[in-house]
């Protein structure tokens, strides 16, 4: 669709040539060499809708289209009209603005066929789940908590015969292991998800071997949990987990270590250039809404435990913890001033932690940054919590992007998902990724 837009908008441009017309002499002339990677820009703009969910959700579909118009919009103003291109030179300017408003209208065409045909029954896997439990519950409330269902669920298996007719999340147990082969060819199931957490007896583990060989998929609930939802099952997960898989997966070649430096070291030059073009004006509102500093230093927990001291705008009274007990940032918190509300919604407050990146106490992407207190709080209560500083923590990171902040144990939780699956499959891409949905989660003012 992009580069149909492209196509259209290079004929409009080429129909406005009394002389040229849509010949190799208008492209040679007229047409600069950036105007052909206006597609690829479309694709990055797009980002956050490449995701299967929101892909098969129409209002996400909606937003997210007209988001990436707005920031492409926001951009051709900027960098474009007033920097590029001479003011005598009109015809480019409108090519791009005719780009925009073709390729917004040819996307959300392209998403409704997607949405309206590939996302009807006909189109999606039939699947079945062996396992009852603790496992099959949690990955049944995933799957009935997307608004776009990945797949049709059939029913449940289980080896219990208590359970024979029961509902599960909305969903019939039809019956036991050993009738597996049976009720899948019965009711033409293409992948099988294994929600079993204990010991699988032997004609279950023999009827999934077979109908393996017949072309039924195969997987494991935690692999389905993760796809789904971009986080790691930690409530399912068993106490020797992090030793036999996770440590394992979580090795980084010393490419990876070495391309993440030399990015952190790119962006922190520019986010500690962005940060003193705007200094002068948030310090003044700083000063004349609360008086000094400034700056706010606070101890919070690196790699390994390492504390070190973060810098941020200060964003609370100079009060704000009084007692010296660590709490959490909640909705519209009261310790913020005026001018600290603003700062924490539009993330300005952050930009002096560049400087601790560039130090080497953080990088651009990883979880967040945590106070010592509250780590020693989560850990007594959340499985795994310790397992978040196996990695320097970012500025931005998957659980920021995909969830935000938190205010409860069980967000906390919900979020450690985010910060395990991360640190799991973290990659250059994925980095890359995270740092392209950011400006979303920015302009979307969701911090606190």
């Amino acid at each position: 669709m992009a580069c149909t837009a492209l196509l259209i908008s290079l004929y409009l441009w080429a129909a406005s040539e009394r002389f040229l017309g849509f010949s190799t002499e208008f492209f040679q002339r007229r047409i600069p060499g950036w105007f052909f990677i206006l597609p690829f820009l479309w694709i990055i703009l797009m980002i956050e809708l490449y995701d299967v969910n929101k892909a098969g959700d129409w209002n996400s579909t909606i937003r997210g289209i007209l988001m990436a118009g707005f920031i492409g919009l926001l951009l051709y103003l900027i960098l474009y009209v007033y920097y590029v291109d001479p003011p005598r030179s009109l015809l480019p300017r409108r090519s791009v603005a005719v780009f925009l408003a073709i390729v917004v209208i040819l996307t959300i065409i392209w998403r409704t066929l997607y949405i309206r045909i590939f996302h009807t029954q006909r189109f999606l896997r039939q699947v079945l789940l062996v396992g009852g439990g603790k496992s099959c519950r949690l990955i049944l409330q995933a799957i009935n908590s997307l608004k776009s269902k990945p797949f049709i669920v059939l029913g449940v298996i289980d080896d219990d015969p208590n359970k024979t007719g029961v509902f599960i999340e909305g969903y019939q147990v039809l019956g036991k292991g050993e009738n597996l082969f049976q009720l899948v060819n019965q009711l033409q199931a293409t992948d099988i998800i294994v929600a079993i957490s204990g010991e699988i007896k032997g004609d279950t583990f023999q009827s999934l071997l077979d109908l393996q060989e017949m072309g039924v998929e195969i997987t494991r609930m935690p692999v389905v949990y993760e796809d789904l939802l971009g986080r790691v099952p930690i409530q399912t997960l068993e106490a020797n987990w992090i030793l036999k898989s996770f440590l394992d997966e979580v090795r980084v070649s010393i490419f990876y270590t070495i391309g993440k430096r030399l990015v952190d070291l790119f962006g922190g030059f520019l986010g500690a250039f962005l940060m003193v073009l705007v200094l002068p004006f948030v310090a003044a509102g700083i000063i004349i809404d609360d008086g000094l500093p400034i700056f706010y230093r606070q101890v919070r927990s690196g790699k390994s435990g390492r504390q070190y001291q973060i810098i941020k705008f200060r964003t609370m009274k100079r009060d704000a913890e009084a007692d010296g007990q660590a709490r959490w940032a909640v909705e519209d918190d009261q310790r913020n001033t005026r001018v600290g509300g603003f700062l924490r919604k539009t993330h300005l407050d952050e930009l002096p932690q560049f400087i601790n990146v560039l130090r080497g106490d953080m990088s651009l992407v990883g979880p967040r940054a945590e106070r010592p207190a509250l780590i020693e709080l989560f850990q007594a209560q959340i499985p795994f919590y310790r397992a978040r500083l196996l990695v320097k923590p970012g500025i931005t990171g998957w659980a920021q992007i995909n969830f935000g902040y938190a205010s409860t144990v069980e967000e906390t939780m919900l979020k450690l998902e985010f910060d395990l699956f991360y640190i799991k499959h973290r990659n250059l891409i994925m980095d890359l990724i995270i740092l392209l949905r950011t400006p979303a989660t920015v302009l979307g003012f969701r911090g606190r």
